[in-house]
């Protein structure tokens, strides 16, 4: 696409999107949901390089699992094809740090507290596939508009058997032990079994297939490609060309690794004791193969380019790459996820698209998981119901466009993990305050604290910005989760 023809659409895209942030100014400013999240429709043509219409933009998302934000630079075409092309959005965050409740939210745009899914574990009330609701989703959206909708790779916690929910025409969901060898995939209603051969390895099979829905795809129909690989998740199992990559990587020592002092923070923390000698080796040896492991995701990324570029359609397609949660690897004496700490909370979060970004550039606006689905549909040109997210198109196409000063965290933990209490917190640029449960509080100023070290909540210093936290808090905390009541 010319350089100018870019900018005239990028121009366009952006006052209608500005259009839509003025209906809902009042309510971001403050962070607040607006009652609907509504797209205005695209113009009805657009021209490209060689004079045809453009029609509708493809969408690709790349869902990485337990992917921190700090970790790209080991993902060389991500950087290259991605990065080097985009906008990288320096304060990415999920709003509840646990695989299904975030897949959910990027599926519709909606907190935990309005779709239902709090947590992983499908047996327990508000957890897993059977607590979504699955009738109203970008995919539902974007298939009524035309496009042609596929899932390659992991759907939701679960989920297995050969179950099709509505809106995808292309269905590929694996499940089973991350994914990597001898697992089980759900082929449009037939259950495929694969096992341990090189060419069973579960990247590399997602890869191929997630090219192959992009090549097949009628040119005149618009698609919608959700590419899901469970690297790096636990196991974090590295395919055969990459069990000895980064073999030299510094063991991983930021000043909250095994944090000294846990007497500030809530009991949960404090009852785990500094990192030993052979938890840190354990420690090292994930890291290394969940690098690895992201190694091959970063193949199948060249596959998707590839196929994007070998069918016309790159110039025309918004590719985002992020993940569904972080990961701690030994910061605060915790190596999971869960917690509402920025190990976990920040994922990465990049997005391309030639016909609406002339330069690559970072982004330090706090976009959250929830905005993925409202920005999708508002590309579309369709509505996104229910959503608590906003469309970023007011972001790509400005640089001081109106955007929101905070978000909701929040998790649900009904036992059976050993993980954080349920807890609600507000999360800003500056600030993190969280509520549990149990009565507890923290407070962190990551101006001044990034690693989190020093939690603040008792100090006179920070008594103004406490309440007024605690009074943010009981606007974005409603409905709270089951069984919680905020402690002030």
């Amino acid at each position: 696409m010319e350089p100018q023809v870019r900018r005239v659409r990028r121009v366009v895209i952006g006052i209608v999107a500005f259009a839509l942030a003025l209906t809902t100014i009042a309510a971001a400013r403050a962070g607040d949901r607006p009652t609907q999240t509504r797209s205005s429709e695209l113009p009805e043509s657009s021209t490209s390089a060689t004079g045809a219409p453009a029609g509708p933009q493809n969408i690709v998302l790349i869902l990485t699992d337990d992917q921190r934000f700090d970790t790209l630079w080991a993902m060389p075409t991500v950087e290259s094809e991605i990065v080097a092309h985009g906008i990288t959005f320096t304060s990415g965050y999920v709003s509840n740090p646990l695989c299904c409740p975030s897949r959910s939210s990027i599926l519709t745009g909606e907190y935990s507290h309005t779709d239902g899914v709090y947590t992983n574990i499908a047996t327990q009330p508000y957890g897993g596939f059977p607590a979504f609701h699955d009738r109203s989703t970008i995919a539902t959206w974007l298939h009524a508009a035309g496009y042609r909708t596929g899932l390659i790779g992991k759907y939701l916690n679960g989920y297995h058997g050969s179950y099709l929910p509505p809106g995808w025409d292309r269905w590929f969901v694996t499940w089973e032990e991350g994914a990597y060898y001898d697992y089980k995939a759900d082929a449009n209603g037939r259950v495929l079994s694969y096992g341990s051969a090189p060419g069973d390895y579960g990247s590399q099979v997602l890869g191929n297939k997630a090219a192959d829905f992009i090549r097949t795809t009628d040119p005149g129909q618009p698609l919608f490609l959700y590419f899901a690989p469970h690297a790096p998740h636990a196991p974090a199992t590295p395919g055969p060309v990459d069990e000895r990559a980064f073999s030299d990587l510094p063991r991983w020592r930021p000043p909250s690794f095994s944090e000294a002092d846990v007497s500030d923070k809530p009991a949960y923390v404090r009852a785990h004791g500094p990192v030993s000698p052979g938890k840190s080796d354990q420690i090292e040896r994930t890291r290394r193969n969940e690098y690895r492991c992201l190694l091959s995701v970063d193949r199948q990324v060249r596959k998707i380019m590839d196929a994007l570029k070998a069918t016309g359609r790159l110039s025309n397609t918004m590719i985002v790459f992020m993940s569904d949660n972080g990961y701690l690897w030994g910061e605060h004496r915790w190596y999971a996820k869960q917690v509402p700490y920025e190990e976990a909370m920040r994922v990465p979060v990049v997005i391309r698209d030639d016909a609406l970004i002339d330069a690559p550039r970072t982004d330090g606006h706090l976009v959250v998981n929830i905005d993925m689905a409202p920005t999708f549909a508002a590309l579309a040109g369709v509505k996104a119901p229910k959503a608590d997210g906003r469309s970023l198109l007011p972001l790509i196409t400005s640089t001081d466009a109106p955007w929101r000063n905070d978000f909701l965290m929040e998790l649900l933990n009904l036992g059976g993990s050993n993980g954080a209490p349920t807890y609600c917190g507000v999360h800003s640029k500056r600030y993190v305050y969280v509520d549990y449960v149990t009565g507890e509080e923290e407070l962190y100023d990551l101006a001044r604290d990034p690693f989190e070290l020093q939690n603040v909540v008792h100090s006179p210093a920070y008594a103004d910005v406490l309440r007024s936290l605690r009074a943010r808090l009981r606007v974005l905390c409603d409905p709270a989760p089951p069984g919680f009541t905020l402690s002030y």
